[in-house]
């Protein structure tokens, strides 16, 4: 919510028009960190490789590097069996040359092999956290991207597990199968070596790598389904936890941690079925592809023993065959890995294809412009809503609605009747299903997201604060604000008191979501928060709900002086707080139902009497509870 202003005198720029030569500077901030130098292909008809194949030539320089001096090095590998054959059959059996110069020759290839290694390795794994990283950013950044609608109905641990565990499964796939390619390749360069050895020798030592194609297409075939299935029980998993650490407060209360113990217990269980499953597969499949070149050992051994008995081949050569062999066991055992990875990372994919496959519902318009002065003046014209779309039920229904610039209006209803939903429509939350929501005249469609929210101020009913010191808490919506500032606000909210008693003070960091302070305080931090932003909109959606009634009254001063000159919407129950508005509007049924003072209210409007009286009772019913978050 930071904005950036272009400020001449208090005129910000604007779009430039036909008579106006000023230069147009956007009011919303542009994100500056290392943005991702690709993204997802998002052609949805491609396997989910090709579409991930962007992220990876974005680093193919140093990807390239690492497998190129991966190669060599095995190459250089390769090398050193040959030289033993001719070091048995030229130094130890035909004494023609020293045999320390094959020791020497052995020992260099070991210190290039062992740098080109170091190289190779460093750059792989380079590349594997960049390609993490732009995986993450990717996400997140799509997830900032999304409507409101999308986070009703998505499980926060399946976002984490997601943004996680999946990301890291694809981003290994991704980086260490084409190593692991390239060291099976060497095979090819070891075969080369053995058929200038003997040919029929070279064909009877890998005549057992057909079979293993084939059961590494089956391994991949059946495991596919399980990885796919580990996932997304990994992701219910994620999903309990987060829910049960956030309510922990919900879960004390009810005494109900055995019966959340329970419900994890049982995803855990569903987790073990699927590791089992995977596990039994592997130890179905994974023998086979790393033991048969053991028997092409043994073919080699058979008849290359018989050769060298009656001498058509020399002793040199059948350890030089022998040593390929084992060289080769290692690649061919990690093919197995391979196949087990790419499934899982097939899963993965298509589980974070997910996400960046639904696009958000709630964008900026085509030509959409910013809104760079601000008037203040609200309008709602015939506003029609319904949460899920025109197919749901209408939360609003034919909403008039008109607030003046720098007046001051309380919205009051029945608990359910829409009042927050009025406040969304106005920051474009969700978007009107019909009718028009208008800012100084211009529909909030026609104008940018950002521009238009940075125009408007929201304290919320349920408080929600970072992780961090107190002062970048209330900076929030303006990180670069002088400390005076943000102490002036703290003042306007009421809390520069409490806050000045904490250890730290302003520097005090706040547990998460803020629970080590009582939600009073946290209300006070967010209205802190709001008002250093100094918007020409204001909303207060109950904002002042757990605070303590002569709390509440301090800050009212405060409240009036700043809301002069500012459009203010108070969503309220409690008569202290709609004592600040200039009118009172009764919303009932997705309609304004009535509209004046509280005083002609009362007298003109039986409902919005039994509306203050149902609050009050809720309110006293409240009180009685015992407090769970401390006191204000």
């Amino acid at each position: 919510m930071t904005i950036l202003a272009n400020r001449s005198g208090d005129q910000r720029g604007r779009p430039e028009g036909p008579d106006d030569t000023s230069p147009f500077v956007p009011v919303g901030e542009v994100a500056r960190y290392s943005a991702p130098r690709a993204t997802i292909d998002p052609d949805t008809s491609k396997s989910w490789l090709k579409r991930a194949l962007p992220i990876m030539k974005a680093h193919r320089g140093i990807f390239i590097t690492a497998l190129v001096l991966s190669f060599v090095g095995l190459v250089l590998q390769v090398q050193i069996p040959d030289l033993l054959n001719k070091a048995i059959d030229n130094s130890i059996q035909h004494h023609t040359v020293p045999l320390s110069h094959y020791v020497w020759w052995v020992v260099g290839l070991g210190v290039l092999g062992a740098i080109t290694g170091y190289i190779s390795r460093l750059f792989l794994f380079k590349t594997a956290y960049n390609i993490e990283f732009d995986l993450r950013n990717i996400i997140y950044e799509h997830l900032t991207r999304m409507s409101f609608g999308f986070y009703d109905r998505v499980q926060s641990g399946q976002l984490i597990s997601r943004a996680n565990s999946d990301i890291r499964s694809v981003q290994m796939y991704m980086t260490f199968a084409p190593m692991i390619l390239v060291q099976c390749a060497i095979a090819v360069v070891a075969f080369g070596y053995m058929l200038s050895i003997n040919v029929l020798l070279a064909f009877i030592a890998m005549a057992t790598m057909p079979f293993v194609y084939l059961v590494g297409v089956k391994m991949r075939k059946s495991m596919f389904p399980v990885s796919w299935l580990i996932q997304a029980r990994l992701a219910d998993v994620a999903t309990i936890v987060d829910e049960n650490i956030n309510g922990v407060r919900v879960v004390k209360s009810f005494a109900a941690e055995p019966q959340q113990l329970t419900s994890l217990a049982k995803a855990a269980d569903k987790v073990q079925w699927g590791y089992i499953k995977d596990a039994d597969l592997r130890a179905r499949w994974a023998p086979a592809i790393q033991n048969l070149p053991q028997v092409g050992l043994a073919l080699v051994l058979f008849f290359g023993g018989y050769m060298v008995i009656h001498g058509q081949l020399g002793l040199g050569a059948i350890l030089a065959f022998s040593f390929y062999l084992l060289m080769l066991q290692a690649p061919f055992m990690m093919l197995g890995m391979i196949i087990m990875m790419g499934q899982r990372a097939a899963a993965s994919a298509d589980r974070i294809y997910e996400i960046l496959d639904e696009q958000p519902t709630v964008v900026d318009r085509p030509g959409a412009f910013d809104l760079v002065e601000c008037e203040g003046d609200v309008r709602y014209e015939s506003v029609d809503f319904a949460y899920g779309g025109a197919d749901g039920p209408l939360v609003l229904e034919g909403l008039d609605l008109h607030l003046s610039p720098g007046e001051t209006v309380a919205m009051v209803g029945r608990t359910g009747t829409g009042k927050s939903t009025v406040a969304r429509l106005l920051t474009r939350f969700y978007d009107a299903t019909g009718g028009r929501v208008l800012i100084d005249g211009h529909d909030v469609r026609d104008v940018t997201m950002n521009s238009l929210r940075s125009h408007i101020g929201i304290v919320l009913d349920e408080p929600f604060l970072f992780s961090v010191s107190i002062r970048d808490n209330i900076a929030y919506g303006k990180p670069d604000a002088p400390m005076a500032d943000i102490e002036a606000a703290a003042v306007a909210a009421g809390a520069d008191q409490f806050i000045a008693e904490l250890p730290g003070g302003y520097d005090t960091v706040v547990g998460e979501r803020g629970y080590t302070l009582s939600g009073g305080q946290r209300q006070r931090i967010a209205i802190a928060r709001t008002l250093l932003v100094n918007p020409p909109i204001l909303i207060l959606d109950d904002a002042t709900s757990a605070i303590d009634v002569q709390v509440e009254l301090k800050i009212h001063g405060a409240l009036r002086e700043l809301m002069k000159g500012r459009t203010t919407l108070i969503i309220a129950h409690r008569l202290s707080t709609i004592s600040l508005a200039d009118r009172v509007v009764l919303l009932d049924q997705g309609r304004i139902v009535a509209d004046g003072t509280h005083a002609s209210l009362l007298a003109s409007t039986p409902l919005y009497g039994e509306v203050l009286a149902q609050a009050e009772e809720q309110e006293a019913a409240f009180d009685r509870e015992p407090a769970t978050q401390g006191v204000d």
